[in-house]
């Protein structure tokens, strides 16, 4: 079985499943999650930032209503939920947690922990980060000793 790290900051779509639970043919797939809500993960600006070089102008604008805290560790364990049963229901092994602080430390951790054979990391495009080479992926890439493959997640579901 190949084991998989597989790191979001939202629920996965259906589009996404698919795309993850088919990357290796017909070779069972274990994932394990980790779940960084958004609202803790980067700050507005950053975000606005993302949003308007996307186009979304009024994603920029709401970026001050993304919830914080307790709020966003609420909304952030019903994305995991979510997503690990899309993952079990494709027929793929899943089990996630949330990460609170340190994502990349927590990466690093459960990649060793789990024996993984790759990281995936599933989020939406973060522009800024990505050009300075501070997005997880890039970041993961010198730290969790395995190969990190970095994909953009499917808005709608």
């Amino acid at each position: 079985m190949f084991t998989s790290v597989l790191m979001i900051e939202k629920a996965l779509t259906s589009a996404d499943v698919e795309f993850v639970t088919t990357l290796h043919g017909d070779e069972p797939v274990s994932f394990h999650v980790l779940l960084q809500p958004r609202g803790e993960q980067a700050d507005r600006l950053l975000r606005a930032i993302d949003d308007i070089a996307l186009g979304e102008l009024d994603e920029a604008v709401r970026e001050g209503e993304t919830p914080e805290g307790q709020e966003a560790r609420s909304v952030g364990q019903q994305a995991l939920d979510v997503s690990l049963q899309a993952l079990r229901a494709a027929g793929s092994a899943a089990e996630g947690r949330l990460v609170e602080d340190h994502p990349l430390d927590a990466l690093k951790a459960l990649v060793a922990e789990v024996d993984a054979d790759e990281v995936i990391v599933l989020t939406d495009p973060h522009y800024v980060e990505e050009f300075f080479h501070r997005d997880w992926a890039s970041r993961a890439r010198h730290k969790v000793g395995v190969p990190v493959l970095k994909l953009f997640s499917h808005s709608k579901a």
